[in-house]
């Protein structure tokens, strides 16, 4: 059984909120959002096919990569790495190319609980409530359950 997500967006307001235990050591957890041979292998939904064309999780680096579902749509993302903090914090821009200039700002948190075990605390601050909620109706959740789900199972739980 792997641990539950909890997604928070609270009606009317521009932000979303993740938080997942994961039951590995925080260097683990960190290096599974570091390594781009391990972020394809867990990013994105189930059944989805990932192409990274640039993947820097240092600060000032960038990223872009595409999901591609099983009929062949592709999803583009792109951002910044803006801070990166070994083993405690990300902050990066985060922009679906499906919805441009709806770009968000996302705080990624990494805490040791403790025995081997890691908690990720995501808040992503979109510029709109609209943005938002586009992200959230367009597979948002699903993404990040499934996801987080083949994170488990890289990790070895």
């Amino acid at each position: 059984m792997t641990n539950p997500v909890t997604i928070t967006a609270p009606e009317g307001t521009p932000f979303i909120e993740i938080v997942r235990d994961f039951d590995a050591p925080i260097a683990a957890v960190f290096n599974a959002y570091v390594d781009p041979d391990l972020v394809r292998r867990w990013n994105g939904p189930n059944g989805y096919e990932m192409r990274i064309d640039a993947y820097d999780l240092t600060t000032g680096g960038r990223y872009r990569y595409v999901h591609a579902d099983p009929e062949g749509n592709e999803y583009a993302f792109t951002g910044v790495f803006h801070r990166v903090h070994p083993d405690e914090l990300i902050i990066q821009t985060f922009e679906w190319e499906g919805m441009p200039d709806e770009v968000s700002l996302e705080t990624i948190r990494f805490s040791d609980l403790g025995d081997g075990r890691t908690r990720v605390s995501g808040r992503s601050v979109f510029p709109s409530v609209e943005g938002r909620d586009g992200m959230i109706e367009n597979g948002m959740e699903r993404g990040v359950v499934e996801g987080f789900e083949r994170l488990d199972a890289l990790l070895g739980h």
